[in-house]
């Protein structure tokens, strides 16, 4: 595990598929579905054309999750995920975005003839991240026969991500003690074939090196449809 701070002051979407940013969010509630609806989502819609040079973005997913049980409970959170996963395969990110336009599939398919991607925007709502932080793979260093296809059923629907295989070829980053006003940006999902980074393989990990009493891990990660 490397620190990605030191190690990836440069890093891009293209190539290792993910990006550490400064960003410093007007929401003063994280837990309001309005500020979300409605702040929360302009700011991620404008840093994320920022990042891509996007022509459109669509906002289709805020999920918050926290490390506390109690949290969970309380808020209905989810805990941060531990397995080393993609949230997309070449065939379900197709078949996300097609969900997503559902009776206006003309549009998303007159958008899909074009280049276009599913990013996600990860940060903390609850001051510095000391345990469960988010690792990523370097997509360089990702092979194809080290990531399996697994489906993944939900009430609502039937999807399909990816799981990895261990590689000792994989170099892993994560980025220590993330504020609020940071943001880790991956690509989850890309329709080009040309030789860009497509997938960024991640998960939560428990730190060793975290400091005592350190609070639990609070953060809201958005997904983005983005048209090239």
């Amino acid at each position: 595990m490397y620190d990605g701070r030191e190690t990836k002051k440069k890093s891009n979407l293209d190539v290792e598929g993910f990006k550490l940013v400064s960003h410093k969010s007007q929401v003063t509630d994280f837990f309001s579905d309005t500020q979300i609806n409605s702040t929360y989502q302009k700011e991620m819609a404008t840093l994320v054309t920022e990042i891509t040079g996007a022509k459109r973005i669509e906002i289709f997913d805020h999920t918050r999750r926290s490390a506390c049980l109690n949290r969970q409970k309380e808020t209905g959170m989810r805990e941060p995920a531990a397995i080393i996963h993609n949230d997309y395969t070449a065939r379900s990110g197709i078949k996300r975005c097609q969900d997503y336009f559902g009776d206006r599939i003309n549009e998303g398919n007159k958008l899909m003839q074009q280049r276009f991607a599913i990013i996600n925007v990860w940060r903390s709502i609850a001051g510095t991240v000391y345990n469960h932080p988010l690792a990523l793979c370097d997509a360089e260093t990702l092979a194809p026969e080290s990531i399996v296809s697994m489906e993944r059923r939900a009430e609502e629907r039937i999807g399909e991500i990816q799981v990895a295989l261990y590689d000792p070829r994989q170099r892993w980053y994560y980025f220590p003690n993330m504020q609020s006003d940071e943001a880790l940006i991956f690509k989850t999902f890309d329709s080009a074939t040309d030789g860009r980074a497509r997938f960024t393989i991640h998960s939560s990990f428990e730190d060793p090196n975290i400091p005592q009493g350190g609070s639990p891990r609070e953060s809201i990660e958005t997904r983005c449809l983005v048209f090239f």
